[in-house]
Protein backbone atom coordinates (compact mmCIF):
# COMPACT_ATOMS: atom_id res chain seq x y z
CA UNK A 1 0.00 0.00 0.00
CA UNK A 2 1.34 3.69 -0.68
CA UNK A 3 -1.82 5.46 0.24
CA UNK A 4 -1.25 9.46 -1.47
CA UNK A 5 -2.50 11.33 1.59
CA UNK A 6 -3.89 14.49 -0.95
CA UNK A 7 -3.43 18.26 0.81
CA UNK A 8 -6.61 20.11 2.07
CA UNK A 9 -6.96 23.66 2.53
CA UNK A 10 -7.48 24.67 6.32
CA UNK A 11 -8.34 21.54 7.85
CA UNK A 12 -8.70 17.71 7.74
CA UNK A 13 -12.20 16.56 8.56
CA UNK A 14 -13.35 13.39 10.50
CA UNK A 15 -16.45 11.23 11.69
CA UNK A 16 -16.85 11.64 15.02
CA UNK A 17 -19.90 9.66 16.02
CA UNK A 18 -22.68 7.98 14.17
CA UNK A 19 -26.50 7.09 14.56
CA UNK A 20 -28.74 4.80 12.92
CA UNK A 21 -32.74 4.81 12.95
CA UNK A 22 -35.47 2.40 11.68
CA UNK A 23 -39.40 2.37 11.99
CA UNK A 24 -40.58 -0.52 14.20
CA UNK A 25 -42.85 -1.92 11.65
CA UNK A 26 -41.31 -4.55 9.14
CA UNK A 27 -43.09 -5.71 5.98
CA UNK A 28 -41.49 -9.12 5.49
CA UNK A 29 -41.40 -11.03 2.06
CA UNK A 30 -44.19 -13.44 3.35
CA UNK A 31 -45.94 -10.41 3.87
CA UNK A 32 -45.74 -9.11 0.57
CA UNK A 33 -46.80 -12.87 -0.68
CA UNK A 34 -50.31 -11.86 0.45
CA UNK A 35 -50.41 -8.21 -1.69
CA UNK A 36 -48.58 -9.36 -4.91
CA UNK A 37 -47.94 -11.92 -6.98
CA UNK A 38 -44.50 -13.21 -6.06
CA UNK A 39 -42.58 -15.19 -3.20
CA UNK A 40 -40.03 -15.27 -0.64
CA UNK A 41 -37.44 -16.80 -2.96
CA UNK A 42 -38.50 -14.69 -6.32
CA UNK A 43 -37.57 -11.58 -4.12
CA UNK A 44 -34.87 -13.02 -2.23
CA UNK A 45 -32.88 -14.71 -4.97
CA UNK A 46 -32.72 -11.60 -7.40
CA UNK A 47 -32.47 -8.70 -4.37
CA UNK A 48 -31.07 -10.80 -1.16
CA UNK A 49 -34.07 -8.90 0.79
CA UNK A 50 -35.67 -10.53 3.39
CA UNK A 51 -37.46 -8.15 5.16
CA UNK A 52 -37.60 -4.48 5.10
CA UNK A 53 -38.73 -1.37 7.77
CA UNK A 54 -41.90 0.95 7.00
CA UNK A 55 -42.66 3.95 8.36
CA UNK A 56 -45.78 4.82 10.08
CA UNK A 57 -48.56 6.71 9.09
CA UNK A 58 -48.57 10.59 10.51
CA UNK A 59 -44.37 10.29 10.68
CA UNK A 60 -42.09 11.94 8.12
CA UNK A 61 -38.45 11.61 7.24
CA UNK A 62 -37.62 14.10 8.92
CA UNK A 63 -38.92 11.98 12.12
CA UNK A 64 -36.16 9.06 11.15
CA UNK A 65 -33.89 11.56 10.63
CA UNK A 66 -34.32 13.12 14.26
CA UNK A 67 -34.10 9.90 16.04
CA UNK A 68 -30.96 8.99 14.22
CA UNK A 69 -29.48 12.24 15.05
CA UNK A 70 -29.77 12.25 19.08
CA UNK A 71 -28.57 9.05 18.90
CA UNK A 72 -25.04 10.31 16.76
CA UNK A 73 -25.08 13.31 19.51
CA UNK A 74 -25.71 11.05 22.25
CA UNK A 75 -22.48 9.12 21.00
CA UNK A 76 -20.72 12.15 20.94
CA UNK A 77 -22.22 13.68 24.30
CA UNK A 78 -22.36 17.11 22.95
CA UNK A 79 -26.15 18.92 22.88
CA UNK A 80 -27.42 19.95 19.16
CA UNK A 81 -26.99 23.40 19.99
CA UNK A 82 -23.40 22.88 19.23
CA UNK A 83 -23.77 21.74 15.93
CA UNK A 84 -23.82 24.71 13.25
CA UNK A 85 -24.82 22.87 9.81
CA UNK A 86 -27.27 20.69 9.46
CA UNK A 87 -27.26 18.40 5.87
CA UNK A 88 -29.94 15.96 4.73
CA UNK A 89 -29.33 13.84 1.92
CA UNK A 90 -33.18 12.63 0.61
CA UNK A 91 -35.60 12.58 -2.02
CA UNK A 92 -38.63 11.79 -0.06
CA UNK A 93 -38.67 14.97 2.09
CA UNK A 94 -41.32 15.71 4.25
CA UNK A 95 -42.70 18.27 1.73
CA UNK A 96 -41.51 20.29 -0.93
CA UNK A 97 -40.79 23.12 1.60
CA UNK A 98 -39.12 23.79 4.45
CA UNK A 99 -36.65 21.58 4.01
CA UNK A 100 -35.78 18.65 5.97
CA UNK A 101 -32.87 20.22 7.56
CA UNK A 102 -35.29 23.00 9.07
CA UNK A 103 -37.64 20.76 10.28
CA UNK A 104 -34.59 18.24 12.05
CA UNK A 105 -33.26 21.03 13.08
CA UNK A 106 -36.30 22.11 15.00
CA UNK A 107 -37.10 18.85 16.61
CA UNK A 108 -33.14 18.00 17.95
CA UNK A 109 -33.05 22.06 19.19
CA UNK A 110 -30.46 22.92 17.22
CA UNK A 111 -30.95 26.72 17.61
CA UNK A 112 -28.61 28.71 15.62
CA UNK A 113 -27.39 26.70 13.09
CA UNK A 114 -27.97 26.55 9.17
CA UNK A 115 -28.77 23.43 6.66
CA UNK A 116 -30.04 22.27 3.61
CA UNK A 117 -31.47 19.28 1.80
CA UNK A 118 -29.26 17.44 -0.81
CA UNK A 119 -30.78 15.00 -3.88
CA UNK A 120 -28.77 12.39 -4.78
CA UNK A 121 -31.26 9.66 -4.79
CA UNK A 122 -29.48 6.69 -3.57
CA UNK A 123 -26.30 8.23 -3.45
CA UNK A 124 -27.75 11.22 -1.58
CA UNK A 125 -25.84 10.54 1.58
CA UNK A 126 -22.68 10.82 -0.33
CA UNK A 127 -22.97 14.17 -2.04
CA UNK A 128 -24.43 15.17 1.39
CA UNK A 129 -21.19 13.97 3.08
CA UNK A 130 -19.00 15.87 0.71
CA UNK A 131 -20.73 19.24 0.90
CA UNK A 132 -20.24 18.52 5.09
CA UNK A 133 -16.47 18.22 4.78
CA UNK A 134 -15.57 20.57 2.69
CA UNK A 135 -17.61 22.94 5.56
CA UNK A 136 -15.11 21.65 8.11
CA UNK A 137 -12.21 21.76 5.88
CA UNK A 138 -12.46 25.16 5.19
CA UNK A 139 -12.81 26.40 8.66
CA UNK A 140 -16.33 27.43 8.29
CA UNK A 141 -17.35 25.19 10.62
CA UNK A 142 -16.17 22.97 13.74
CA UNK A 143 -19.28 20.70 13.79
CA UNK A 144 -21.35 19.86 11.00
CA UNK A 145 -24.78 16.94 11.06
CA UNK A 146 -25.20 15.04 7.99
CA UNK A 147 -28.26 12.60 7.63
CA UNK A 148 -29.54 10.37 5.30
CA UNK A 149 -32.64 9.42 4.72
CA UNK A 150 -35.71 8.01 2.62
CA UNK A 151 -39.13 6.91 3.13
CA UNK A 152 -39.55 5.10 -0.38
CA UNK A 153 -42.32 2.62 0.40
CA UNK A 154 -44.55 5.87 0.58
CA UNK A 155 -43.97 6.48 -3.17
CA UNK A 156 -43.89 2.66 -3.64
CA UNK A 157 -46.54 1.11 -6.00
CA UNK A 158 -47.92 -2.19 -4.41
CA UNK A 159 -49.44 -3.71 -7.44
CA UNK A 160 -46.09 -3.38 -9.12
CA UNK A 161 -44.15 -6.45 -8.00
CA UNK A 162 -40.87 -5.11 -9.51
CA UNK A 163 -40.39 -2.08 -7.09
CA UNK A 164 -42.03 -3.16 -4.51
CA UNK A 165 -40.18 -5.89 -3.04
CA UNK A 166 -37.30 -3.65 -3.33
CA UNK A 167 -37.68 -0.67 -0.70
CA UNK A 168 -37.47 -0.24 3.13
CA UNK A 169 -37.84 3.17 5.00
CA UNK A 170 -34.64 4.36 7.36
CA UNK A 171 -32.32 6.78 8.50
CA UNK A 172 -28.42 7.26 9.73
CA UNK A 173 -26.49 10.54 10.66
CA UNK A 174 -22.68 11.08 11.23
CA UNK A 175 -21.06 13.98 12.91
CA UNK A 176 -17.95 15.48 10.73
CA UNK A 177 -15.39 17.44 12.82
CA UNK A 178 -12.13 18.61 12.59
CA UNK A 179 -8.92 15.35 12.57
CA UNK A 180 -6.94 15.92 15.58
CA UNK A 181 -3.10 15.98 14.95
CA UNK A 182 -1.98 12.70 13.27
CA UNK A 183 -5.32 11.65 12.06
CA UNK A 184 -6.25 12.04 7.86
CA UNK A 185 -10.17 10.89 7.87
CA UNK A 186 -11.51 12.03 4.96
CA UNK A 187 -9.33 11.61 2.13
CA UNK A 188 -10.54 12.01 -1.70
CA UNK A 189 -14.13 11.70 -3.38
CA UNK A 190 -15.76 10.70 -7.02
CA UNK A 191 -19.30 12.17 -7.92
CA UNK A 192 -20.42 11.92 -10.96
CA UNK A 193 -24.39 12.75 -12.67
CA UNK A 194 -25.70 11.80 -15.67
CA UNK A 195 -29.08 12.90 -16.52
CA UNK A 196 -29.44 10.94 -19.24
CA UNK A 197 -30.50 8.21 -16.74
CA UNK A 198 -33.37 10.04 -15.79
CA UNK A 199 -35.88 8.22 -18.18
CA UNK A 200 -34.78 5.21 -15.95
CA UNK A 201 -35.44 6.03 -12.49
CA UNK A 202 -37.70 8.85 -11.63
CA UNK A 203 -40.84 9.87 -9.77
CA UNK A 204 -42.31 11.96 -12.64
CA UNK A 205 -45.49 13.40 -10.76
CA UNK A 206 -45.50 15.96 -7.87
CA UNK A 207 -43.09 18.68 -9.00
CA UNK A 208 -43.11 21.87 -11.35
CA UNK A 209 -43.59 20.21 -14.33
CA UNK A 210 -46.34 17.63 -13.32
CA UNK A 211 -47.71 19.21 -10.18
CA UNK A 212 -50.40 17.11 -8.49
CA UNK A 213 -53.54 16.56 -10.33
CA UNK A 214 -56.62 14.15 -10.42
CA UNK A 215 -54.67 13.42 -13.89
CA UNK A 216 -51.51 12.73 -12.03
CA UNK A 217 -53.05 10.13 -9.47
CA UNK A 218 -54.82 8.42 -12.03
CA UNK A 219 -51.31 7.90 -14.36
CA UNK A 220 -49.95 6.57 -11.04
CA UNK A 221 -47.42 9.20 -11.42
CA UNK A 222 -46.14 9.80 -7.63
CA UNK A 223 -44.81 6.71 -7.54
CA UNK A 224 -41.33 5.28 -8.30
CA UNK A 225 -40.70 4.65 -11.90
CA UNK A 226 -38.04 2.50 -12.52
CA UNK A 227 -36.68 0.54 -15.48
CA UNK A 228 -35.03 -2.15 -13.74
CA UNK A 229 -32.73 -3.78 -16.16
CA UNK A 230 -31.21 0.17 -17.35
CA UNK A 231 -30.56 0.58 -13.40
CA UNK A 232 -28.86 -2.30 -13.12
CA UNK A 233 -26.82 -2.26 -16.09
CA UNK A 234 -25.43 0.87 -14.83
CA UNK A 235 -25.63 0.24 -11.38
CA UNK A 236 -22.99 -2.91 -11.87
CA UNK A 237 -21.00 -0.64 -14.29
CA UNK A 238 -20.32 3.28 -12.50
CA UNK A 239 -20.57 1.38 -8.48
CA UNK A 240 -17.05 -0.67 -9.67
CA UNK A 241 -16.07 2.42 -11.88
CA UNK A 242 -15.73 5.22 -10.08
CA UNK A 243 -14.83 3.11 -6.69
CA UNK A 244 -11.64 2.10 -8.74
CA UNK A 245 -11.18 5.15 -9.91
CA UNK A 246 -10.70 6.96 -6.25
CA UNK A 247 -8.50 3.96 -5.34
CA UNK A 248 -6.18 4.31 -7.80
CA UNK A 249 -5.96 7.86 -7.48
CA UNK A 250 -4.60 7.63 -4.38
CA UNK A 251 -2.44 4.61 -4.81
CA UNK A 252 -4.43 2.02 -3.68
CA UNK A 253 -6.30 -0.75 -3.93
CA UNK A 254 -9.48 -2.94 -2.88
CA UNK A 255 -6.63 -5.32 -0.94
CA UNK A 256 -5.68 -1.92 0.90
CA UNK A 257 -9.25 -1.49 2.55
CA UNK A 258 -10.03 -2.58 5.36
CA UNK A 259 -13.72 -1.81 4.94
CA UNK A 260 -15.75 -1.83 2.05
CA UNK A 261 -19.50 -0.06 2.50
CA UNK A 262 -21.82 0.15 -0.98
CA UNK A 263 -25.54 1.01 -1.14
CA UNK A 264 -27.67 -1.32 -0.53
CA UNK A 265 -29.97 -1.87 -3.45
CA UNK A 266 -29.29 -4.90 -4.65
CA UNK A 267 -27.03 -7.99 -3.48
CA UNK A 268 -25.78 -8.68 -7.35
CA UNK A 269 -24.54 -5.17 -7.61
CA UNK A 270 -22.63 -5.37 -4.10
CA UNK A 271 -21.49 -8.55 -5.05
CA UNK A 272 -20.23 -7.46 -8.71
CA UNK A 273 -18.30 -4.25 -7.48
CA UNK A 274 -16.40 -6.57 -4.57
CA UNK A 275 -15.44 -9.06 -7.13
CA UNK A 276 -14.30 -6.14 -9.67
CA UNK A 277 -12.46 -4.57 -6.53
CA UNK A 278 -11.05 -7.98 -5.74
CA UNK A 279 -12.75 -7.28 -2.31
CA UNK A 280 -13.53 -10.73 -0.48
CA UNK A 281 -16.70 -10.66 1.27
CA UNK A 282 -16.04 -10.84 4.64
CA UNK A 283 -14.71 -6.73 4.33
CA UNK A 284 -17.80 -5.95 2.32
CA UNK A 285 -21.07 -5.26 4.67
CA UNK A 286 -24.26 -6.18 3.99
CA UNK A 287 -27.21 -5.86 5.87
CA UNK A 288 -30.07 -5.17 2.80
CA UNK A 289 -31.33 -8.90 3.95
CA UNK A 290 -33.29 -6.96 6.94
CA UNK A 291 -33.04 -3.17 5.68
CA UNK A 292 -33.94 -3.81 2.02
CA UNK A 293 -32.96 -0.24 -0.19
CA UNK A 294 -32.94 2.56 1.86
CA UNK A 295 -31.78 5.07 -0.26
CA UNK A 296 -30.27 7.96 1.21
CA UNK A 297 -30.33 5.68 4.45
CA UNK A 298 -27.99 2.66 3.67
CA UNK A 299 -24.90 4.15 4.00
CA UNK A 300 -25.15 5.63 7.29
CA UNK A 301 -27.32 2.55 8.24
CA UNK A 302 -24.50 -0.40 7.28
CA UNK A 303 -21.95 2.21 8.88
CA UNK A 304 -23.73 1.22 11.77
CA UNK A 305 -23.99 -2.35 11.30
CA UNK A 306 -20.02 -2.53 10.77
CA UNK A 307 -19.11 -1.49 13.72
CA UNK A 308 -21.69 -3.29 15.70
CA UNK A 309 -20.69 -6.51 14.21
CA UNK A 310 -16.75 -5.27 14.53
CA UNK A 311 -16.13 -5.28 11.12
CA UNK A 312 -14.73 -1.86 11.21
CA UNK A 313 -12.03 -1.00 13.51
CA UNK A 314 -9.91 2.53 14.14
CA UNK A 315 -7.37 2.95 11.41
CA UNK A 316 -9.33 1.08 8.78
CA UNK A 317 -9.43 2.46 5.30
CA UNK A 318 -13.46 2.65 3.99
CA UNK A 319 -14.92 3.23 0.70
CA UNK A 320 -18.06 4.00 0.61
CA UNK A 321 -20.12 3.88 -2.72
CA UNK A 322 -23.50 4.41 -4.12
CA UNK A 323 -25.22 4.65 -7.31
CA UNK A 324 -28.82 6.59 -7.54
CA UNK A 325 -31.33 8.07 -9.90
CA UNK A 326 -30.34 10.64 -11.93
CA UNK A 327 -27.91 9.04 -12.76
CA UNK A 328 -25.75 9.59 -9.64
CA UNK A 329 -22.39 8.24 -8.65
CA UNK A 330 -20.88 8.73 -5.01
CA UNK A 331 -17.68 7.23 -3.30
CA UNK A 332 -15.68 8.59 -0.72
CA UNK A 333 -12.44 7.21 1.03
CA UNK A 334 -11.70 7.68 4.24
CA UNK A 335 -9.56 6.06 7.42
CA UNK A 336 -11.69 5.57 10.26
CA UNK A 337 -10.67 7.16 13.36
CA UNK A 338 -12.97 6.17 16.25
Amino acid sequence: MSLTVRPVVGYRAKITAFGGYVPPDVLTNKDLEKIVDTTDEWIFERSGIRERHVLAKGKGVSDMCTEAAKKCLAMRGIEASELEAIIVGTVTPDMMYPSTACLVQHKIGAKGCWGFDVSGGCAGFTFALQAGVKLVESGAHKKVLVCGSDANTRMTDYTDRTTCVLFGDGAGAVLIERAEEGEIGFIDFVNEIDGAGGVSLNMPGGGSLNPASHETVDKKMHFIHQDGPAVYRFAVRKMAEASAAVLARNGLTGADLGCFIPHQANIRIIHATADRLGMPLDRVIINIEKYGNTSGGTIPLAIETAVEEGRLKKGDLVLLAAVGAGFSVGTVLLRWEI
